[in-house]
């Protein structure tokens, strides 16, 4: 999963959140930094019955905020999303997808830009394509 500054840095260039079940998100700014969230539609918590760990399912919760709105929250984007959105990016800049490659203590991701070859590397693949994806939305479309 990528950090949460990479993904508030993606927000802020741009990156469009399709809310669906299933994605992951961060509420920054209200005491709750490090917790991720996910969006499901149905809660189970872990709980002890009768001293053995049980999933329970509660058809409703309640919690001291009613809602949030989706521009409050910040949207953590697994490694799939971020590289359909890469590739969607590139595709609007006839830019193409190269390669993930594992190197000995990190990922290579290499992008096909205007002719030229650029790499971003991470210690994991989520970051190493939100790096290239950030890059592609800084950029204006030409």
């Amino acid at each position: 999963m990528i950090s949460q500054a990479l993904a508030v840095q993606l927000k802020e260039a741009g990156l469009v959140w399709h809310t669906s079940v299933h994605d992951f998100f961060a509420i920054p700014d209200r005491d709750m930094d490090g917790r991720i969230f996910v969006l499901s539609d149905m809660m189970v918590t872990m709980e002890l019955l009768r001293g053995w760990p049980a999933m329970m399912f509660h058809g409703t919760s309640e919690w001291a905020m009613d809602y949030l709105l989706t521009h409050e929250a910040v949207w953590m984007p697994t490694e799939s999303q971020l590289r359909e959105n890469l590739e969607e990016e590139l595709a609007a800049r006839n830019g193409r997808f190269l390669q993930l490659q594992r190197q000995d203590e990190a990922y290579a991701c290499e992008i096909s830009l205007g002719g030229k070859r650029v790499q971003f590397t991470a210690v994991d693949p989520s970051e190493a394509y939100g790096q290239a994806l950030l890059e592609l939305l800084q950029q204006p479309i030409a």
